[in-house]
């Protein structure tokens, strides 16, 4: 009633509740009087509409007197009946909850917690879990707790709240699989930190919190010094079983392998991944495709995600940003696209956007401060030098300055707040030339060249640095990688890649970078390799499904249904995985 009641309705009765006129009810809350409508508390609060129409109430009776709240909160419960709005900040918002839940004033209650989901931080996250567990505030709940799983380091390292967790509290959310961890023994040193915050009242936990960590996940030389050798374990009977289970397990791993089977062993079942790596189209059997596949890291395993409604492309861009994936235009063997189309990656749902200025085939797409950029690219006609940006909060595509080159088959990142984009083919040749935007100015100013011509190339940041890693020079396809660093201007050679390809799909994930599939100078490939930056080494990665080139991929992080995207952790696996997929 009150949410549909008129602002002027409202104004009115609110005007009349501050004068105390026409008033029916008298609220007395520590002595302090407030004056109201009954039909306008009523209308915004269960406990009013029960307190008001009791058979304790009688129409002579005017005054009631209320426990349990401060007259400051119930001032602004009323404030709130008339109003539907009232001043929620951070010293507040924790008792106004409180006192909306007592007298079941819904609108305020979701209102406080959208407010807390806002100031979701690592000090403060388990306390807002607690509170919204406590008044039942089931999504805040959802929310806050998955926010501390999706945190899980810092939150142990830097929260006094964490510190203050019960054994089942610290239990429930060690031993769930999105738990958001690359490596166990964060879990383990964790566990060791809240022991040794109540050493004397804690210590007996170890054996009930040490089965939740996935022991045989560990590196063997951190398991055998950090765990089996620690003065806890060693000193807890009830330790050694599990001790001896996680060396059984680990050396079956060593001697056979990571397998689907694994996942049914507490033990060894990867946790979920943060974030997925998803890639989309592509060219594959002399056709474009609309393949989807995520790859799920913990795992290293591929899922096909496929949507039947997406419509076969290659050689387009993909985005990703606020919570929805961009497809930017592209080619399907007839026509040349200008148009562009969102997935919903938790609806699962594809929906039409505005189309660009532009057909661009080959384009090069990225994010940058709420905006997509789509720049170069080839109309069947016009290798362009045009550029432009989507804001989806209008739905609209704009012009930006254009580059210094024509540019199809090149590929773009961003890094400090500007946009790179590197290579390409202008119609005559390949290109060495790079160049950057700035969006405070919208000026594209080149940078020094890179060392190989390379068009068909894969352009990332990583760090503070801008990776130029493969590609074609018209005459080879390449392994080689080249570095930018910004700061002095100047390109760099590191390790080449096992594999030469151009046409890859490329990103960061987990703090390496990936290159996916792709072109080799002879046929389309399912390979996949990433480079770990620390070692200065490229590692195999598990294939795809497939062989396709032409495709392209983005990171989607800390999706609710990251489920969906990854091999089931499930101890009953679906039948299609019941063999040993390993190889």
């Amino acid at each position: 009633m009150a949410s549909t009641m008129s602002a002027k309705t409202r104004s009115v009765y609110y005007e009349l509740m501050l004068e105390g006129q026409v008033c029916d009810v008298m609220i007395i809350v520590n002595g302090t009087a407030f004056n109201a409508h009954k039909i306008i508390l009523c209308g915004c609060s269960e406990y009013f509409r029960v307190l008001f129409s009791s058979d304790d109430w009688n129409t002579e009776r005017r005054e009631v007197n209320i426990p349990g709240v401060s007259p400051e909160m119930m001032k602004l419960i009323i404030q709130y009946a008339y109003t539907l709005t009232v001043p929620i900040c951070p010293n507040n918002v924790q008792e106004l909850l409180v006192a909306a839940d007592q007298f079941a004033v819904l609108g305020l209650l979701r209102t406080c917690c959208n407010f807390l989901e806002a100031q979701l931080c690592i000090e403060n996250c388990i306390g807002i879990s607690q509170i919204a567990e406590l008044h039942f505030c089931t999504e805040l709940h959802r929310v806050a707790h998955l926010y501390i799983r999706h945190n899980f380091e810092p939150v142990a390292k830097a929260s006094e709240e964490f510190l203050a967790l019960s054994l089942d509290q610290l239990t429930n959310i060690i031993e769930k699989d999105d738990l958001n961890v690359n490596q166990e023994d964060v879990v383990f040193e964790a566990i060791l930190h809240w022991i040794d915050h109540a050493p004397s009242e804690r210590r007996g936990h170890i054996s009930v919190l040490l089965p939740k960590v996935r022991l045989a996940l560990m590196e063997p030389e951190y398991f055998m010094t950090k765990v089996k050798n620690n003065e806890l374990v060693k000193q807890t009977d009830e330790c050694k079983p599990i001790v001896i289970d996680a060396l059984t397990v680990m050396y079956d791993l060593n001697i056979n392998g990571q397998s689907i089977s694994n996942f049914r062993n507490p033990m060894t079942r990867p946790r979920l991944p943060y974030a997925i790596l998803l890639t989309i189209g592509g060219w594959s059997r002399n056709s474009p495709t609309n393949s989807m596949e995520a790859y799920d890291s913990r795992a290293n395993r591929w899922v096909d995600v496929t949507m039947p409604e997406e419509y076969p492309r290659a050689y387009h861009g993909v985005a990703y940003l606020k919570g929805w994936v961009y497809c930017v235009g592209g080619f399907d063997s007839m026509d040349y696209f200008s148009s562009v189309r969102k997935f919903n990656p938790v609806a699962r749902t594809w929906h039409e956007v505005a189309p660009m200025h532009s057909q661009r085939c080959y384009v090069s797409v990225v994010v940058l401060d709420g905006f997509i950029y789509a720049m170069g690219g080839f109309d069947s006609n016009v290798r362009h030098n045009t550029a432009e940006r989507y804001e989806p909060e209008t739905n609209q595509w704009t012009l930006i300055a254009p580059m210094n080159e024509q540019r199809s088959d090149a590929s773009a990142t961003t890094l400090h707040g500007k946009v790179y984009i590197c290579g390409g083919f202008n119609g005559n040749e390949c290109l060495r030339t790079s160049e950057t935007y700035s969006p405070e100015t919208n000026q594209w100013t080149a940078i020094a060249p890179m060392s190989s011509r390379r068009t068909a190339v894969g352009v990332i940041a990583f760090e503070d640095y801008v990776y130029a890693v493969g590609g074609f020079d018209g005459t080879n396809r390449l392994r080689t990688v080249e570095v930018y660093n910004p700061l002095t201007n100047s390109w760099h050679l590191i390790p080449s890649m096992c594999s030469a390809r151009s046409n890859f799909g490329i990103e960061v994930v987990e703090d390496c970078l990936f290159v996916v599939g792709g072109f080799n100078g002879i046929t389309t490939t399912a390979s996949v390799e990433c480079y770990d930056k620390e070692a200065n080494e490229w590692y195999d990665a598990c294939d795809m499904s497939f062989s396709r080139s032409a495709l392209s991929c983005c990171v989607l992080p800390g999706l609710p249904n990251v489920a969906d995207y990854t091999i089931p952790r499930d101890a009953l696996l679906p039948d299609s995985l019941q063999e040993d997929t390993s190889s």
